[in-house]
């Protein structure tokens, strides 16, 4: 209980330390992070690297969650830059978005379907309901939406208001697929007395004209055939023409989704090293492979993750990206904020618990592009491409050390000739089931 007695031994105790008033008076003046900035830190982050991959113009995602797409997209573009002789290039990313959106609400709808007969309160329902699309993503998404859908030239269909700023979007659009949900739920119900599964599909599809066309609205019609113009880095003109999205993907995309494979690094009991995992009801295209991952010790992340870099190839990685983290500065690093010393305490859980217990979760995916690697090869600090525009880090790009790699980054996706010899095959082995709710699943719920 806190009674008086308690609480006046809580202020005699605080007014007995004298670091306490000044730290008041920081964090009052500047807030909690200002006021913990470590500077001495940035001095260990020249932002010069060892080893770097090509990389085109720093990208922004904008006011949305679209940070696995155009990280993914980013790590495709290089071999377009290569095969065009183009100094930089960016994919349409209101293009992926479009389809990646439909086939949400197909894959939402097609999941209401499935679980028809549970109880309302039923958890999976609660947990379906609660977003049933976001802008968030994995790869093996994205890796489904270009095998079926191909790419564009972000020329060929460009931005608008709503892929830049997805919040009215995704809340109109999610509002009406739990309206949906509801009737689906209910003709499924009563219709034990003659609804078939053919006719709730013939009703999903009706539903899913309303997402079809709030999207042409909002994002713009999709091409089917375009030309693409463009000058190479060198001053002469190019004139691609009658390409569709998937001949320019299948010509120019570079990404060998067929060979890509997913590392996670979760140290929790639930997820022993070596096996693979899959998370239930999260998808995109319900006819593309679900996905999968292979949990290995971040050693193993970061052989592999080096191998690729060494090479040229960019490397996808999901992570934790709100922690120890300093957007003016571009700089990701456990020694950035002294909470110790300003607030007393410091956060003390080890990776395991923070994942346990809800503390650290992915939020966000961005690119590997380089390594600084010492005179022994081992990391020193990570090269981070962004997506956040130029005014976020250092002209976008941001510095990691490897400390944090190991207590913030999940996961990393690249093709699986990088894997350490004695990790080949191991992500062929069947995956393990988790639940839908589990945090290695995160990073698509994340907005």
């Amino acid at each position: 209980m806190i009674n008086q007695e308690l609480r006046q031994a809580f202020k005699e105790k605080y007014e007995k330390d004298p670091t306490n008033r000044a730290s008041q008076h920081a964090i009052h003046q500047v807030g909690i992070q200002e006021a913990s900035l470590n500077a001495d830190v940035r001095r260990q982050h020249p932002f010069a690297f060892s080893e770097e991959t090509k990389r085109g113009k720093i990208t922004d995602q904008k006011s949305s969650g679209r940070c696995w797409m155009f990280s993914a997209l980013n790590t495709a573009r290089v071999h377009v830059m290569e095969k065009l002789n183009l100094e930089s290039f960016e994919f349409s990313q209101n293009y992926t978005l479009f389809w990646d959106k439909l086939e949400k609400a197909n894959y939402f709808l097609n999941s209401i379907i499935e679980t028809a007969d549970r109880d309302l309160n039923d958890r999976l329902i609660w947990h379906l309901l609660q977003a049933p699309q976001e802008d968030g993503g994995q790869w093996e998404m994205f890796a489904g939406i270009l095998n079926k859908y191909g790419s564009v030239p972000k020329e060929v269909m460009p931005e608008s208001f709503h892929s830049s700023n997805t919040r009215l979007l995704n809340e109109t659009l999610n509002n009406k697929l739990r309206e949906f949900a509801y009737e689906l739920r209910q003709a499924a119900q009563a219709g034990q007395a003659g609804q078939s599964q053919d006719d709730l599909a013939k009703k999903r599809d009706q539903q899913l004209y309303f997402v079809y066309q709030l999207l042409v609205k909002a994002l713009g019609p999709v091409p089917e055939v375009f030309d693409y113009s463009y000058r190479d880095k060198d001053g002469n003109y190019h004139k691609l023409q009658d390409l569709t999205p998937q001949s320019f993907f299948q010509d120019y995309g570079g990404i060998e989704t067929e060979d890509m494979v997913s590392l996670i690094n979760a140290p929790t009991q639930d997820k022993p090293y070596g096996k693979t995992f899959t998370v239930d009801y999260l998808g995109t295209i319900a006819e593309e492979k679900p996905i999968k991952y292979l949990n290995a010790p971040i050693d193993v992340l970061k052989e592999a993750a080096i191998a690729a870099i060494k090479d040229g190839v960019p490397v996808w990685f999901g992570c934790d990206v709100g922690k120890s983290s300093y957007n003016k500065w571009g700089i990701m690093d456990t020694d950035l904020f002294d909470y110790e010393a300003t607030l007393g305490d410091s956060l003390n859980l080890s990776k395991e618990a923070r994942l346990d217990y809800g503390v650290s979760v992915l939020t966000h995916a961005m690119v590997l592009v380089g390594v600084d690697l010492d005179a022994d090869g081992q990391a020193i600090n990570w090269k981070v491409e962004n997506s956040w525009g130029k005014k976020v880090g250092d002209d976008g790009i941001f510095s990691m050390s490897d400390k944090w790699f190991d207590e913030y980054n999940y996961q990393i996706t690249l093709p699986s000739r990088y894997l350490p010899s004695d990790w080949q095959g191991k992500y062929d082995q069947e995956p393990i089931h988790l639940a839908p709710w589990d945090p290695m699943g995160s990073l698509a719920k994340h907005q």
